[in-house]
């Protein structure tokens, strides 16, 4: 349960280094990529943040807007994707499908989510597609996010947040992840 919204959450210095121990293989596989790619980072460590209110004194610390990842599938659970919109953008299963051509989307199983993405709820993050070998996966960015210069988003964890450029993750991260991303309009509603 998050923390009423006047009590202050837990937030680390900014740092611009991994950290000492990982809390999970995703995570430490974020962060060897990120420095195979010398990509640039700021990072916070957090008390547990897992919904967008949580995020708002992260995004205050770190000086940029987070992204929404949420982890999707078909009503038969054989198409899945992993959308990353706007933090403020409220998610219509509908206008996601028409966007991308796809009938009736929903929340994938949490489940699903811990086995094709390495992660649980809340840590939803475009460096997941890491733990996606077989690109099982299709990237979905809702352009106004392309157009954001920072990039907020989870390490991999519910306890670790950071920025780098979206144009890195966009330009260098996805195609060493081999997950090119589609790109759409999501409408706000």
């Amino acid at each position: 349960m998050g923390k009423a919204r006047n009590e202050r959450r837990y937030i680390s210095e900014i740092q611009t280094e991994a950290p000492r121990q990982f809390q999970t293989r995703l995570q430490e596989r974020v962060y060897e990529a990120l420095a195979k790619l010398q990509i640039p980072f700021e990072r916070v460590d957090t008390e547990e943040a897992i919904t967008m209110e949580d995020c708002t004194a992260i995004e205050e610390k770190l000086n940029m807007r987070m992204v929404k990842t949420l982890f999707l599938c078909n009503r038969q659970q054989t198409s899945f994707y992993l959308l990353i919109t706007v933090g403020s953008k409220p998610f219509r299963a509908k206008a996601f499908g028409s966007a991308l051509g796809v009938a009736r989307v929903s929340f994938a199983p949490a489940e699903q989510m811990e086995a094709m993405l390495g992660t649980t709820i809340g840590a939803a993050t475009v460096f997941s597609s890491l733990w996606d070998n077989e690109n099982k996966v299709q990237v979905v960015f809702d352009q106004d996010v392309l157009a954001e210069e920072g990039y907020g988003c989870s390490d991999g964890t519910t306890t670790g947040y950071m920025k780098v450029r979206t144009e890195d993750i966009y330009r260098k991260f996805l195609p060493f992840a081999r997950h090119p991303a589609a790109v759409i309009k999501m409408q706000e509603v």
